[in-house]
């Protein structure tokens, strides 16, 4: 399975934690088996047959079911251990996941972290994540979210760019201001937001491109530096707005970008160490009362 997904004996190698001359020699042993040539080999690349496919699709669920029930077994009597491995956000990351790890290392302090901060979409099985936390991905077979709260975008400025600035009343009034906006590294495009408030009324939240970016981090500190207005998530934005470094503009309304949420395999039999960390977190967001306040709704 890691030699089809990966397209290479040396890459399922360095995953498994063995020698690309032990993954060849099971997979020729496993082709001797079953009497069937699984890849077509050459010097540069590695690809499955007709019956590589059709035997990679009939064992995929099974095999993931198998690992999960052996790793279950195994540590039923122990605790849970092993590398985690997760992909995050930066800004949600940094501002709210990391400072959880000594409570859940005190927890568990069998299992060890390693966490990449990325603003991307990454592959779960194919990159070997036990699970990934952030917004607007798309489902991949295989993948199940569980929703942590709402990603509500807000506009927000320094209570100096606003100074003497009449502020807003509607999301049409912020073409007016200087926009910092955000360029997306995977399509190119300027992101734009559609608003909404709860009376059901939608605008499109028409912000000049006065600087562009490609980062949401950098959107905030543009806009605590009083460069202008930045459309961020509520969550991002909150210890500013708390602290009275950013006030929120029209906040009867926000933009509705849909949940965090944490991403993993469906799996029958979840690694208990991706099992307690998933109860971990959501537990967290529940007892810090997150979900209400990442929400745009409340101004």
């Amino acid at each position: 399975m890691r030699s089809a997904e990966l397209g290479s004996f040396s890459s399922a190698a360095r995953r498994l934690g063995l020698t690309p001359a032990a993954v060849s020699r099971n997979v020729a042993a496993l082709e001797g088996n079953l009497k069937l040539r699984l890849f077509q080999r050459s010097t540069r690349s590695l690809t499955l047959t007709e019956a590589g496919e059709r035997f990679l699709l009939s064992i995929r669920d099974h095999l993931d079911s198998l690992q999960g029930a052996i790793s279950e077994a195994s540590n039923e009597q122990s605790e849970p251990s092993g590398v985690l491995k997760l992909s995050m956000s930066p800004t949600l990351g940094i501002g709210y996941i990391l400072p959880l790890l000594p409570e859940f290392m005190r927890r568990y302090p069998m299992i060890r972290p390693e966490w990449m901060f990325e603003n991307r979409q990454v592959d779960l099985i194919a990159e070997g994540y036990d699970a990934a936390i952030g917004g607007g991905f798309e489902l991949s077979p295989g993948i199940i979210a569980r929703p942590l709260a709402p990603a509500h975008i807000i506009p927000v400025a320094s209570p100096g760019y606003i100074g003497d600035r009449v502020p807003p009343d509607d999301p049409s009034g912020l073409r007016e201001l200087d926009g910092i906006v955000m360029r997306s590294m995977r399509t190119g495009r300027i992101h734009q937001r559609q608003m909404r408030n709860l009376a059901g009324d939608e605008q499109p939240a028409a912000l000049k491109e006065t600087i562009v970016v490609n980062d949401p981090a950098a959107m905030r500190s543009a806009a605590f530096l009083g460069l202008g207005v930045a459309m961020i998530a509520k969550a991002d934005a909150l210890a500013y707005l708390e602290s009275g470094e950013l006030i929120r503009l029209i906040p009867a309304w926000y933009a509705d970008a849909g949940p965090i949420s944490i991403y993993y395999a469906n799996r029958t039999l979840l690694p208990s160490k991706t099992r307690v960390f998933i109860d971990f977190l959501t537990e967290v967001f529940q007892r810090e009362r997150w979900p209400e306040r990442f929400a745009g709704t409340l101004g």
